[in-house]
This record gives C-alpha cells, structure tokens and sequence, in this order.
C-alpha cells in the first residue's frame, strides 16, 4: 500500500516536471533552440498568481489570479523574445543558452526582490481535500494536476498536428531561413511560441504551488525539468510527459529504497541511460532536415 502510495504522488510530481519540459519542447520544436530559464519562469508565474491573489495586494478570486497570470507571463514571455531573443537571430545555439540562464537568474532577482526568499504558500480551493479509495489517500490537489497536465498536452499536441501555426513552427524547426524565404512568418510565429511555453509554465508553477511552499529557488526544477525532455525527445510533446512521469515516479521509489546519493541523482542516472541506449529520447522524432 505505501508502495502505491508513492506511485501516485510520483505520478503527480512527474506531471509538473512534464510541464515544464512541454515548454522547453514547445521552444525546441519552434527554433531547435533550449530555453533554460524554462524552470524560473515557472517559478515567476505562481508568484505571479499568489500575489495577485493576495488580500494585501489586488486580493482577487483563485481563478481570475490564475487567468490574470498565465496572460502575464504570456505577455512577458512574448516580450523577452521580441525584445532580447531576437537580438541574437542567426547566432549559434550556444548563444541561446547562455542568454536564457542570464534571464533565469533576473526573474531569480525579480521574485527575491518582490516576494522576499521565505518559502510562501498559495491558497487553492483544493488545498487539504483529500479523496479515500481502497486505503489509499489521494489528494485533491493531485488529481487536479493529473487531470491538467494530461488536458493541456492533448491541446498541445493537437495545436503542432493540425493547425497552421503549429505546422509553420515545425516549418521552423527544420529550417528558419527556408521557412522565412516561403512566407512563413518566423519572427511572429517565434514570439507566439515564447508567450504560449511561458503561459504553460505558470501553469506548472501554478499546479507546483498548489501541492506546497514556493521560493525563488524552486526555478532549479527546471533542470530535472530539462531532463524529462531529454528522455522523452526534445521534439516530442507526448514524450515530455513521459520523461516526466518517469523521473517523477523514480525519484519517490528512489528516495524510499535506495542510497541517499543514489536518490539524489536518479533522474540523472535514468537520462544517462536513455542517451546511451536511445540518443534521441524515448519518443524519438524525424531527425533529417526536410528543408
């Protein structure tokens, strides 16, 4: 029984890690390129929807907090690419990457500065509900996160198959520069992109917030986060959530049987061995440029 007991709180940790590698996939599957402040613009959102809901501050309803927040970080999201990624257009990936762990540590600065660096806690409708079935306790907060993350992947995964935005952003992946010469607009397309992977990370954020504290520091998540990605495939939203259910399943059964050090370094341990055996994640995509 406790066994089952920590797959399903696995279950639900693993769908906020998915979360967040949605966004860092939703990025790569635009540009190729990584976004590794992915885990502190989750962070930034639920500070985002905690103070919004604040009696000390506006004090508004749970769910226009939530919606106010996730069209803010949309609107962040979309201004940090059109004001500072687009600055670097046509430079090595490299540059990408360290431009987004310099933004990781500005919302870093940005919450601390705000909300201080004492961990706080997000009020929720479903905060202490708990549902009983068979001797097993599921908390309401739990099913909620389930529930979202796989509705929001679903919706995702529908948006790149069959609308035209979603196919002229995989249009990019493949090649910007062909995709721009054919009418494509790349820089829109790219902009649109940013702002949905930040909308979807305060609804990580949101959800993370929902099951305990948060603090500037919990932006780290993105990098077990980043490992979800790699194990399910960069270009792979179904496989995100894979990689994410599998290193938030393997770190609790980590965690209860197995060597303190060998705990902590679990999802590493898993993403190394799905590099070795399938070097293009688990839900490998196409790799041949079509353009």
């Amino acid at each position: 029984m406790d066994f089952l007991q920590l797959i399903i709180g696995g279950f639900a940790n693993g769908c906020i890690y998915g979360l967040v590698a949605l966004g860092f996939v939703l990025i790569y599957k635009a540009s190729e390129g990584v976004n590794f402040a992915q885990g502190d613009m989750m962070m930034f959102g639920a500070f985002i929807v905690l103070g919004l809901g604040n009696t000390d501050w506006l004090g508004l309803p749970f769910l226009v907090a939530v919606v106010l927040s996730i069209m803010l970080m949309f609107g962040i999201n979309w201004g940090v690419e059109r004001v500072v990624v687009r600055r670097i257009f046509g430079q090595p990936q490299f540059a990408l990457v360290i431009l987004t762990i310099a933004l990781g540590f500005v919302f870093r600065f940005f919450a601390g500065s705000i909300w201080g660096y004492t961990p706080l806690v997000l009020e929720t409708p479903f905060a202490g509900k708990n549902l009983e079935a068979a001797g097993i306790v599921i908390s309401l907060a739990d099913l909620v996160t389930i529930a979202v993350t796989i509705g929001l992947t679903l919706a995702l995964w529908t948006f790149f198959a069959f609308t035209k935005i979603g196919l002229a952003a995989q249009a990019m992946s493949q090649n910007q520069m062909a995709a721009y010469i054919v009418g494509v607009p790349v820089m829109r397309i790219n902009s649109l992109i940013w702002g949905i992977s930040g909308a979807v990370s305060t609804i990580a954020g949101i959800l993370y917030a929902a099951r305990g504290a948060i603090d500037p520091n919990i932006g780290l998540l993105g990098i077990k986060a980043f490992a979800a990605a790699v194990i399910g495939g960069l270009g792979s939203l179904p496989g995100a959530l894979l990689g994410g259910l599998i290193i938030g399943i393997v770190e609790p059964v980590a965690g209860r049987y197995a060597p303190g050090e060998l705990a902590i370094m679990s999802p590493y341990i898993v993403m190394l061995i799905v590099l070795v055996t399938r070097p293009a994640g688990l839900f490998a995509q196409m790799q041949a440029k079509k353009v």
